[in-house]
């Protein structure tokens, strides 16, 4: 399996991809939604994943109507997962040794991703990552969050790189969408939903984990 192009830059995405956050935060909302007596499911969870804060809570005012209490919802659901959250977060297979290839490679490094800075600054200083990433686009950094491109293309702007010439990580449709219309290498990781025939269409390669990235970053022979 290789890549149609020799790989310039990485930009990963956060949730799911670097850290195994995602499980975390589906059983956050549910636990929340619970406390608040109002509705929520799994497979509703699953389909904010990976998009802007923006398109969830008009995704879900929609769905459960205006009086859905959200904002009640959106605090006591990061209530839930600091509290699920903090013995420790786990980072997602191979991504230590990921960081360790592309130090040796030298290729610079971001994150593209719909969550916070404070977030993102936070998640990183678990595992002493922060100076392991050269750029960090977080939501505030960009007009239009996943699917649309922006954040990806925000990420190489940073580097100084061409879209074209980086590799995107994901683990969600809606990244793979935000990659892929960004003109990038995308690669799926698939986390909590799997990979479709729309994503084998936009993505240069769907794999198990990031060991096997490791393999696809290396520079041809």
């Amino acid at each position: 399996m290789t890549l149609p192009r020799p790989v310039a830059a990485v930009v990963f995405d956060m949730d799911g991809l670097l850290f195994d956050t995602e499980t975390l935060y589906g059983e956050a909302i549910l636990a929340a939604a619970r406390e608040l007596g109002c509705a929520m499911s799994h497979d509703v969870f699953l389909q904010l994943v990976g998009r802007s804060r923006e398109l969830n809570y008009a995704f879900l005012r929609d769905r459960y109507g205006a009086d859905y209490p959200l904002d009640d919802l959106v605090v006591a659901w990061g209530r839930h997962f600091r509290r699920l959250a903090e013995p420790g977060l786990p980072l997602k297979p191979g991504a230590a040794e990921l960081l360790d290839r592309l130090d040796a490679l030298g290729l610079p490094r971001a994150i593209a991703t719909s969550s916070s800075h404070p977030t993102v600054a936070a998640n990183l200083a678990r595992h002493d990552l922060g100076a392991r990433f050269h750029a960090i686009v977080a939501h505030g950094d960009y007009a239009n969050g996943k699917p649309a491109p922006d954040p990806f293309l925000a990420a190489a702007s940073r580097l100084g790189v061409a879209p074209a010439d980086c590799l995107a990580l994901e683990d969600s449709h809606n990244g793979v969408r935000s990659a892929a219309a960004a003109g990038m290498m995308t690669v799926m990781v698939p986390d909590l939903v799997a990979a479709t025939d729309e994503m084998a269409g936009l993505c240069a390669a769907i794999v198990d984990d990031l060991h096997a990235v490791c393999r696809l970053v290396e520079p041809p022979e």
